[in-house]
């Protein structure tokens, strides 16, 4: 069934690190060889045996709309004859950063980088060039790409394969990397009383997903709201998942909170390698060249990403029955698990869900933060996957990754993977002669 995908990934070992360019690809955490993909349409994902999957990963979460697109592939191909990169500015930059100041609140100025890391490290520095500070505060199992300050305690890949600490990151470095639990208000308030004046920036992913999806409790995200205010510190909202999926406006909308800074990912390229961070003009304005704070790129503002983006997103804002759409087949889905587990009974269960994001966690108590996601059943995760997986169901490889829906998605192919669930579940039970 997968015999060219073993032989794929057994070439690559040869001469990638892992076989994989990025560590979760590597099924290290549920087990098994890695399928290889060669194309993908709409909702459907086709391996290089031929396989055919339903796919909830949406490369991750920018598939809003679905793979292959056709008015994003045909921009593409269109903007790519004359030339994949310049290295000096265009119009189209000026359009894309325009049409996301259109669509997001609290945004006055956008720059564009090259991916969610780098959006996210560059915030960080921003923020310390702003209020002159070193501290920052993450949360627990929370994870804002691959920069040396977001690797202590971080979800995703760090999480799936159980890295407790990152060779290579400094002591000087984790020393300024303050954590706490997710939805544990106090705690973020013993910080930074403890460190008083010290702490540059809080980031946050507003709806978390790197440790499946898990929900911001009421008033949590308010009440970092007023300490950031309190305390002249820059509250920045990582929004490289929930950026326009959770709506046009992105979390900040959804949850109406204000963020100083935001950033984003490959969303705005429409799952082309891109990100961005945009925010308050008194803060952004300390970027060079209009401060001194640094940051540059070659690739920044690339035009194959920007016009795959602008396409894309333009979609999404003269259409906003799109997020309807997609919520509601996501509350379909929800309810469609929520009765094949419960008819199946075998193991307790939790499902997050979120707009287009849910997770389905094998826990008997709530899924709220980090230590609560790593207590749940997650070796049972693994069988479920292979389980589907054979089903021709493509769920995240990892009990710590939020699953995403896109709208290529119709009611039967929800059906069928809540039919599929229920096969899964009965064979996983089945007992060992």
């Amino acid at each position: 069934m997968y015999t060219k995908s073993i032989e794929l990934f057994e070439r690559a070992q040869q001469s990638i690190p892992g076989g994989v360019n990025s560590p979760v690809r590597a099924f290290k955490s549920v087990g098994g060889t890695p399928v290889f993909m060669k194309s993908a349409k709409g909702t459907y994902l086709y391996d290089a045996d031929g396989n055919k999957y339903i796919d909830y990963i949406a490369s991750w979460g920018p598939m809003i709309l679905g793979h292959a697109y056709e008015p994003v592939v045909k921009a593409i191909q269109e903007k790519a004859l004359g030339s994949t990169s310049f290295g000096a500015p265009t119009e189209l930059e000026i359009e894309m950063a325009e049409l996301i100041i259109s669509m997001v609140p609290n945004v006055d100025l956008v720059r564009m980088v090259s991916s969610g890391t780098e959006a996210c490290m560059s915030a960080i520095r921003l923020a310390r060039g702003y209020t002159g500070r070193n501290k920052i505060i993450k949360f627990e199992g929370h994870y804002h790409g691959h920069a040396d300050s977001f690797l202590v305690k971080a979800g995703s890949g760090v999480a799936t394969l159980d890295i407790q600490t990152v060779p290579g990151v400094t002591a000087g470095v984790a020393n300024d990397t303050l954590t706490a639990p997710y939805n544990d208000l106090e705690a973020v308030q013993q910080l930074v009383a403890t460190h008083k004046g010290e702490i540059a920036a809080i980031i946050v992913e507003p709806v978390a997903g790197n440790m499946g999806c898990v929900l911001p409790e009421p008033g949590f995200h308010e009440g970092l709201r007023k300490l950031c205010d309190e305390e002249g510190i820059v509250f920045i909202f990582d929004e490289v998942m929930t950026g326009f999926r959770l709506g046009a406006g992105g979390a900040q909308a959804a949850l109406n909170i204000n963020a100083d800074l935001v950033t984003y990912g490959k969303v705005i390229g429409g799952g082309m390698p891109v990100g961005a961070f945009g925010g308050k003009k008194e803060i952004m304005q300390h970027i060079a060249p209009l401060g001194n704070v640094y940051q540059a790129g070659t690739l920044s503002g690339n035009p194959i990403a920007m016009i795959a983006g602008f396409t894309m997103l333009t979609e999404l804002k003269n259409n906003p029955s799109i997020y309807t759409e997609l919520a509601d087949k996501t509350e379909y889905l929800h309810k469609g698990l929520q009765d094949a587990l419960t008819e199946w009974g075998e193991e307790p269960f939790r499902i997050n869900r979120f707009g287009s994001m849910i997770s389905v966690h094998f826990s008997d108590f709530p899924v709220v933060d980090f230590t609560s996601a790593a207590a749940a059943n997650n070796q049972f995760f693994n069988k479920y996957f292979h389980a589907m997986l054979k089903r021709g169901i493509y769920l995240p490889p990892s009990a710590f990754e939020s699953w995403f829906l896109n709208n290529a998605l119709t009611y039967a192919d929800l059906d069928e993977t809540i039919a599929k669930t229920k096969e899964s579940l009965a064979e996983i039970t089945v007992p060992v002669p």
